[in-house]
């Protein structure tokens, strides 16, 4: 207990220190050790505005639109994240679940499989974020804001004129192969070749050679999705070099002289193009053929070239990837894209702007390939 004159002397004390105190100002206000909850912003999520998804990095064509998307984002002043697929509709809808995360407002979608993909970009609606398909047709859902492709239909359509224009006489051999089943786009390029060529097979120019639900449904100048589903599975490459040698081949060598000689073949792409090439110039029996494909890829152009290939289908990827992109940032700033016409996945009409194509052999080749430089064709050997 302190006595009372020690009592005296701390308050006196304690008077001068105050005193000293407000000599020198007003004693600072303690800092807060925690912000008030109402002041709390929390930050932006790091990331890219858009999101890209393409199917695979091991083929030519989508290493070319990683390209593309990058620097034509980049100019655009846009951040962008491409992330694969690689084949697998579960890594899809994991990268679909991760640019979810990084707060994009758009992602872009190449399915791997077209009705797989409906699952994710059903959770990319469900989260806010607009979802535009890419080249292929997400199908069987209501999810899809926006179509980016070319007139994949004009494309079937350009690959059966350039047979067409190439055959004459009659009981020309027609090879028919097709993409995956699992793309839309390989029901469109078919469907796009059959009506031109069936005609043409109607009034006997063209005999179909490797498959028999072709030939049971060659009078019907319109085939249905099921109709065509029959046709393609057995005649599908799914987009895969080996696939399409080995299809190729083993009809070779189970046939008969007879159903070769000058052929005429309808390849759905550039790859599956020059890998069906090599195999029928292998065989004795084939004095020639007639082979479409379509993108244009460089390994191709080569092939055209060389007399290997006879066309391809050019599909722009600089015209493609800069809708995808003006469709992005229409979403971005609040508007809607373009647009001309209208696809139907099975569940919607999904809004669409096709994109022109154009057919190319060595006769256009320097136009439109090289002076339009889609490629440099310094790059290539035995142009003139």
């Amino acid at each position: 207990m302190f006595k009372k004159s020690s009592l005296s002397v701390l308050m006196a004390i304690l008077f001068v220190a105050t005193l000293m105190l407000s000599a020198c100002g007003p004693a600072p206000t303690p800092v807060a050790t925690t912000a008030p909850e109402a002041a709390v912003t929390q930050p932006e999520v790091p990331g890219a505005s858009v999101g890209v998804i393409l199917p695979t990095k091991d083929e030519p064509r989508w290493i070319q639109d990683e390209t593309r998307f990058n620097d034509a984002f980049t100019t655009a002043g846009y951040d962008v994240e491409i992330l694969f697929s690689q084949g697998d509709s579960a890594k899809e809808k994991a990268n679909v679940e991760s640019l979810i995360s990084k707060g994009v407002k758009v992602i872009i979608i190449c399915p791997q499989d077209a009705t797989a993909a409906a699952a994710a970009a059903q959770e990319a609606r469900d989260a806010g974020v607009k979802v535009i398909s890419y080249d292929r047709l997400i199908r069987d859902t209501p999810a899809v804001d926006y179509y980016v492709t070319f007139d994949s239909i004009a494309v079937g359509a350009a690959q059966g004129q350039y047979l067409v224009d190439k055959a004459t006489g009659t009981g020309n051999p027609l090879y028919l192969y097709a993409g995956a089943a699992s793309d839309n786009n390989a029901f469109l390029f078919f469907e796009g070749a059959w009506n031109v060529l069936q005609p043409k097979i109607a009034d006997g120019t063209f005999v179909i050679k490797n498959s028999s639900e072709a030939v049971g449904l060659q009078d019907k100048a319109t085939l249905t999705r099921d109709e065509m589903a029959k046709i393609i599975g057995q005649v599908t490459t799914n987009w895969d070099f080996n696939t399409a040698k080995n299809l190729a081949e083993s009809y070779l060598t189970a046939t008969t002289a007879a159903d070769k000689g000058n052929v005429f073949i309808l390849a759905p792409n550039d790859g599956t193009s020059r890998a069906i090439a090599d195999a029928f110039a292998a065989d004795k029996d084939v004095t020639s053929y007639v082979v479409t494909g379509q993108d244009a890829e460089k390994a191709s152009i080569q092939y055209i070239i060389d007399g290997k290939q006879s066309m391809t289908v050019l599909k722009d990827v600089r015209t493609l990837v800069g809708d995808a992109i003006a469709a992005a940032v229409a979403y971005l700033t609040g508007s809607a894209p373009e647009q001309t016409n209208t696809y139907n996945n099975g569940a919607v009409d999904v809004p669409a702007k096709p994109s022109a194509v154009v057919s190319v052999d060595k006769a256009n080749l320097q136009k439109e390939i090289c002076d339009s430089g889609y490629w440099d064709c310094t790059e290539f050997t035995g142009l003139p």
